[in-house]
């Protein structure tokens, strides 16, 4: 029977750890780091949190790959580039797919949007209010707000002066603020 001597299979086979160890990682680190990220920072068009982002990444596959370290290359820059700049076309597809992220200032900003219910109520008071004006003082403000004629369109309407289609305006709309005014108060 013929038995392998111990020592001749078992030794061609190098025993690589699992991870990278600290020291290692961090030379890496100190060697390359400012190159890496100024790298990264081109890639991400000056956003340096992604660029941090995708460093740390590049970094823990350097760490989960020590077999990448033992290799008989002069620099780890090339690999590490190459791994840094496919990180960083992985994240830019996966944020195309996505739907766009939309900050806090875009929230902050936006208006709120409208009670209908709010809007109804103060139309019913308005309404309201309109029915204790005069006649005429109502026929003023029905032409030039609610129908949007000029002053000068509703003297024709009207067959009133110019200047007393802006006077019966002016005092309309006192009336009709004061009448609001109550109603608001009595709610």
């Amino acid at each position: 029977m013929n038995r392998p001597a111990l020592g001749t299979a078992a030794t061609a086979v190098k025993s690589v750890p699992s991870r990278t160890d600290e020291r290692s990682l961090a030379r890496l680190k100190n060697e390359h780091g400012r190159a890496l990220f100024g790298f990264l920072l081109g890639l991400t068009y000056g956003d340096r949190h992604r660029a941090e982002d995708l460093m740390q990444e590049t970094l823990v596959r350097a760490w989960q790959h020590p077999e990448a370290l033992t290799t008989d290359h002069e620099s780890m820059r090339p690999w590490l580039f190459t791994v840094a700049r496919r990180l960083a076309i992985d994240a830019r597809r996966a944020r195309q797919v996505r739907p766009k992220e939309v900050s806090d200032m875009a929230l902050e900003n936006a208006s709120m949007p409208v009670d209908p219910t709010e809007r109804t109520v103060a139309g019913l008071d308005v309404r309201k209010a309109l029915t204790e004006l005069s006649p005429e003082h109502r026929a003023v403000l029905v032409h030039v707000y609610f129908q949007g004629l000029s002053v000068s369109e509703a003297s024709e309407v009207l067959g009133i002066p110019a200047g007393t289609v802006k006077s019966r305006t002016y005092y309309a709309l006192r009336s009709l603020r004061k009448a609001l005014r109550e109603y608001s108060e009595l709610s």
